[in-house]
């Protein structure tokens, strides 16, 4: 536990402490950075796994899909049920941008997203949230596969699980979790089957 810890407070340290980390993180701020933001070769997202159980969420099943109840995420759950998955790695679902890892609060809990920038020109972004940790700092770059975070239960409000969104416009308010609008969401599971 005592080494747990001390990691998180290396993380925290190293997020605060960056020198070459933009000075905030509000929707127009990040709407901007992405715009001017210059993407490498090694930073297009040119495959996509899933969050769990990588790369093939091997050991989890989707509890609520895309469009379920208004569902506008996939929910991620182990097989063991419960909160059998509690701590759980979390990995970045492809190459990107930390945009946000912050605790929404309410519902959301510890949340993170990412913009990803495809070859063909295009942006998305994942979202993850109710996660237990972040292991991440904001305005930095991801690989596909690295662990993010882990699976929470929004700081105790549900049994743990990931809610995982991807979105087609960036940096859109963080949403309600649930709509017949659907706008500006897409399929995480469709999404990512057609981008392996």
């Amino acid at each position: 536990m005592k080494t747990i810890i001390f990691l998180i407070s290396l993380i925290l340290l190293a997020c605060t402490n960056s020198s070459d980390s933009y000075t905030t993180s509000s929707i127009q701020a990040t709407s901007l950075v992405m715009d001017t933001l210059r993407v490498k070769n090694e930073h297009i997202a040119d495959h996509f796994d899933f969050p769990v159980g990588k790369p093939n969420a091997k050991g989890y099943y989707n509890a609520q899909g895309f469009g379920k109840n208004a569902h506008l995420g996939d929910d991620w759950n182990g097989l063991g049920g419960g909160n059998s998955d509690l701590g759980d790695p979390i990995y970045a679902v492809a190459n990107g941008f930390v945009t946000i890892a912050k605790d929404e609060h309410g519902g959301w809990g510890n949340v993170i997203r990412i913009s990803h920038f495809l070859s063909n020109g295009i942006k998305v972004e994942s979202l993850y949230a109710h996660c237990d940790t972040i292991l991440i700092c904001e305005n930095r770059w991801v690989n596909r596969g690295d662990q993010i975070g882990t699976i929470g239960n929004a700081h105790g409000q549900y049994l743990a699980h990931l809610h995982f969104e991807m979105r087609d416009v960036i940096g859109m308010p963080i949403g309600g979790g649930y709509s017949r609008n659907t706008n500006g969401y897409i399929d995480p599971t469709a999404f990512i089957k057609a981008h392996r």
